[in-house]
């Protein structure tokens, strides 16, 4: 799978995504690794969430994980405290606003 196609992906998985409630903003950077290598971010902004694929140097947290991880949680499939626990997904930055992206991942 190439970057440009884990990024569309991630836009598909979190298209349903409801942060409507989410007032305050979130930025959020994922760097994947192995297959597809490369940076994105999605942002939380006035209740809606916007992925682009560049780096966000002022972000809240950054995720490091493999292409299959991050699909596995967003689609609810893996728990990111699970993934972290187990070694699959390295965090960066404010755990706090971190923990937030499980109101938007599916459940």
């Amino acid at each position: 799978m190439t970057y440009e196609e884990i990024v569309e992906k991630v836009r598909e998985l979190f298209s349903g995504a409801d942060v409507s409630m989410i007032q305050e903003h979130l930025a959020y950077q994922f760097n994947i690794t192995g297959e597809g290598e490369g940076a994105f971010y999605a942002e939380v902004k006035d209740g809606k969430l916007d992925i682009q694929p560049y780096e966000y140097f002022d972000r809240d947290s950054l995720f490091i994980c493999s292409a299959d991880v991050l699909f596995k949680i967003i689609s609810g499939k893996l728990d990111p405290v699970l993934a972290f626990t187990l070694g699959k997904l390295k965090v960066e930055g404010s755990i706090e606003k971190a923990l937030r992206l499980k109101e938007f991942v599916k459940k």
